[in-house]
């Protein structure tokens, strides 16, 4: 019996020395798993402490009060609260760079894509499935129209964007 609680205890020691601190930016569903459909098991406020468990590409899992869920990236900063540090030191990365700020010598924010690393980046495969799927979405022009009329959006004149610069004069250098 006094084993069965040692594990226990060591178990639940080394589960909580891998959350790290976060904040809740806004008001949100916490999520049964990662993904957009899945059920709401609680919810989390704007402001709320929260402890980021682990992160699988844009989803973070954190456990805000009794519920421990899923919440998107964007919802949570790393940190315990204030524009300082980020509070994951020790932590190894759970929440990822992507919840901190952006460091343009890595490929994830050159690349623009936040939640993704340089890993799920390299791994990434063509899925003809997710593509289809993505193209199901699409509308025609005359769709797009007839929804911006029924919605009272206006026509507007846009300035055209500059000419793209070459590699060697963009701000990124040679990154």
């Amino acid at each position: 019996m006094r084993r069965l609680c040692g594990i226990l205890a060591l178990s639940l020691a080394s589960s909580l020395a891998l959350a790290a601190p976060g904040v809740a930016l806004k008001d949100e569903n916490v999520l049964s798993k990662p993904s957009a459909t899945a059920a709401a098991v609680g919810k989390m406020s704007k402001g709320m402490a929260v402890d980021i468990v682990a992160k699988q590409g844009g989803w973070l899992q954190v456990k805000a009060g009794r519920t421990q869920g899923w919440v998107r990236l964007l919802s949570v900063r790393a940190g315990s609260g204030g524009a300082g540090g980020n509070g994951l030191a020790g932590v190894a990365g759970v929440a990822g760079a992507a919840t901190r700020q952006s460091d343009s010598s890595r490929v994830v924010a050159v690349a623009g894509v936040r939640g993704l690393n340089e890993e799920d980046l390299k791994g990434a495969k063509f899925n003809a499935a997710e593509m289809a799927k993505l193209e199901g979405y699409a509308v025609s022009k005359a769709q797009a129209q007839a929804f911006a009329q029924k919605s009272g959006l206006k026509a507007q004149k846009v300035a055209a964007l500059p000419e793209p610069q070459t590699q060697s004069d963009s701000q990124w250098g040679n990154n």
